[in-house]
C-alpha cells in the first residue's frame, strides 16, 4: 500500500492535498504525535502510519483492502 502511496519515500509530498512522508499523512504534522523527526525518520513515520491503520482499519489487511476498493486509504 505504501509502494503506491509513496514508493516508501520519506519526503513524499503530494502537493495536490499535502499529504506527506512515507503513509501520506495529511497535514504531514499529524506524525509529531509520533516523534518530534516525523519530517526526516522513516521510523517514525511507519510508527506513525502503523497507529492510523489500527486506529482506523483494525489492521493492515483492512486498509488494504480499503485501499483496493476505493483507491486510497
Amino acid at each position: 500500500m505504501w509502494n503506491k502511496e509513496s514508493g516508501w519515500n520519506v519526503y513524499a509530498y503530494n502537493p495536490a492535498g499535502g499529504a506527506y512522508g512515507i503513509p501520506q499523512s495529511f497535514p504531514g504534522s499529524k506524525m509529531a504525535s509520533a516523534g518530534v523527526d516525523w519530517q526526516t525518520n522513516p521510523a517514525t513515520q511507519i510508527t506513525w502510519g502503523l497507529g492510523y491503520i489500527a486506529a482506523r482499519y483494525g489492521t493492515p489487511c483492512a486498509a488494504w483492502a480499503n485501499s483496493q476498493a476505493y483507491n486510497s486509504y
